[in-house]
C-alpha cells in the first residue's frame, strides 16, 4: 500500500506541543490559532458528515476544512473561487509582472512591527506606481494594478516582498483616451526603486516619530531615535531590488500565472519530501544558481520547520491582496466598462461570484466540472448526505471537501 504524503498539518500535529512548550510566552495568539486550526484541519476535531451512495450504499465520511488563510489544505477553493471573480476584470492588453522587495534592515523593523510596515509597503509600491505612471514623461496615464504580499523566501525565511500584475496601459491623465505602454516595456525600474525607496523610507521615519514601531528583544536598541536612524543608514545608501518580469503572452496567461500566487503560503504539501526522527526535509529553488543545479533540498528540525513557518502568520484581519487605480474596488466597475470602450474590447461574462450558490458542492462543480455528488464507486448514483458529526467547538464549522 504506498505511503500517503506528507503534510504541513502532520508536521503539526507530531511536533506542535514541543514547539508550544518550547517558544512559551513568545507564540502569539494569531499564531497559536493558525496552529491549531492546521492541526485539526479536516480532522474529526471540527465534525464533518457523512454521505451515502443511493444505488450502491457506498459510504464516506467529510471533515470540515479549517478555512484558515495560512493552510495548505485549504486554498484550493478559495483560489479558484478568486480567479473566477477575476477573470471579468481582464483586459484585451499586454501585463506587467513586476516585484517591489526591501532589504534587509526593513525586513527586520517588519518582523516586530507588521501590521505597520507590510500596510506602509503597500502604500509606497502604490504611490510608487501611480506616480511614476501619471508622470507625462513616463506613460501619463492612470493605471489599475493589484499587489500581492508575500513574506517568505525559499527556505521559509523572512523576505516581505510584493507581486504586482499590472495591465500594459492605462486612463490618460488628459483625459484623451487609452494609454498603451511601448511593446514589452512598462516603466523603467530604477526610476521605480529609486522612487519606492525614498517613499518607503520616509513612511518609516513618520511610522517610528508617531510612536507606531516598537522593538523588543534584540531589537530594543532601536527604540532609540539614533540607533534608529544609524540601523537604516545602510539601507538609504544601497539600491533597492525592483524587478519587472518578462510580460505576459496574453490575458488567460495572466490568469494561469495567478492561480500559482494569489493564495500562495510560505511551503505547501508538495514541496515536502520526508519527516523522520524529527527532521523535516523539504525542495526548495537556489534562484541564484542557473538551470538543474538550482532545485535543491534542505532538512530542518521540526521545531524549527514550525517556527519559520509561523514567522508569516499575518496580522488578523490584514488583507494581502490590495487593489488600486482603476481596479480599486470603489470604481472598479465603472472605470473597467471605460477601458473596455476605449479598447474595443466585449463586456464580460457573467461573474461566477454573482450566482447563487447552495453549498461548496455546487462552488467545486462550477469551478472544476467534478461533481462530489456522484458515487466514487458505482458512478451512477448520487452521494446524499446521511448524518452529521459534530466537532469538538461549540461555535459551526464550514463544510469544505475542496
Amino acid at each position: 500500500m504506498p505511503r500517503a504524503a506528507l503534510t504541513v498539518a502532520e508536521i503539526f500535529r507530531r511536533y506542535g506541543d514541543s514547539f508550544r512548550a518550547q517558544a512559551g510566552a513568545a507564540l502569539s495568539t494569531a499564531q497559536r490559532r493558525v496552529m491549531t486550526a492546521i492541526e485539526q484541519c479536516r480532522t474529526a476535531a471540527l465534525g464533518g458528515h457523512v454521505e451515502q451512495c443511493d444505488r450502491c450504499g457506498h459510504r464516506r465520511v467529510w471533515y470540515n476544512s479549517c478555512r484558515n488563510r495560512h493552510c495548505p489544505t485549504c486554498q484550493s477553493l478559495a483560489r479558484a473561487a478568486w480567479l473566477e471573480r477575476r477573470r471579468a476584470d481582464l483586459l484585451p492588453t499586454e501585463y506587467f509582472h513586476v516585484v517591489f522587495t526591501v532589504p534587509p534592515a526593513v525586513a527586520e523593523i517588519a518582523i516586530q512591527n507588521k501590521a505597520v510596515v507590510y500596510g506602509l509597503l503597500f502604500r509606497a509600491v502604490a504611490e510608487t506606481l501611480r506616480t511614476i505612471a501619471a508622470d507625462p514623461r513616463r506613460l501619463g496615464a492612470e493605471i489599475g494594478f493589484f499587489a500581492v504580499l508575500h513574506t517568505w523566501g525559499q527556505t521559509l525565511v523572512h523576505h516581505p516582498h510584493l507581486h504586482c500584475v499590472i495591465p500594459g496601459g492605462g486612463l490618460a491623465t488628459n483625459g484623451s483616451g487609452w494609454v498603451a505602454c511601448r511593446p514589452g516595456f512598462f516603466l523603467p525600474v530604477r526610476v521605480l526603486s529609486r522612487f519606492f525607496r525614498r517613499v518607503l523610507l520616509e513612511a518609516l521615519q513618520d511610522a517610528f516619530e508617531a510612536g507606531q514601531l516598537r522593538f523588543a528583544g534584540r531589537l530594543q536598541p532601536l527604540n532609540d531615535p539614533r540607533r534608529f536612524a544609524e540601523h537604516l543608514r545602510p539601507a538609504r545608501e544601497t539600491e533597492w531590488v525592483v524587478y519587472a518580469k518578462r510580460p505576459f503572452a496574453g490575458p488567460e496567461q495572466v490568469l494561469d500565472y495567478l492561480g500559482r500566487y494569489t493564495h500562495r503560503i510560505a511551503i505547501g504539501n508538495q514541496r515536502l519530501c520526508s519527516l523522520d526522527a524529527g527532521a523535516v526535509r523539504f525542495r526548495y529553488t537556489d534562484y541564484r544558481r542557473a538551470g538543474a543545479s538550482r532545485q535543491k533540498t534542505m532538512t530542518l528540525s521540526a521545531t524549527e520547520f514550525i517556527r519559520r513557518m509561523l514567522l508569516h502568520v499575518l496580522p488578523p484581519g490584514f488583507h494581502r491582496i490590495r487593489y488600486y487605480g482603476f481596479l480599486a474596488n470603489c470604481t472598479r466597475r465603472q472605470k473597467l466598462t471605460e477601458c473596455r470602450r476605449l479598447l474595443s474590447a466585449p463586456p464580460p461574462p457573467p461573474e461566477l461570484a454573482d450566482r447563487a450558490v447552495a453549498d461548496y458542492r455546487d462552488r467545486y462543480e462550477a469551478l472544476t466540472g467534478r461533481s462530489l455528488r456522484r458515487c466514487p464507486r458505482c458512478d451512477d448514483g448520487n452521494m446524499l448526505v446521511v448524518d452529521h458529526l459534530a466537532g469538538q467547538h461549540a461555535s459551526p464549522a464550514i463544510l469544505d471537501s475542496s
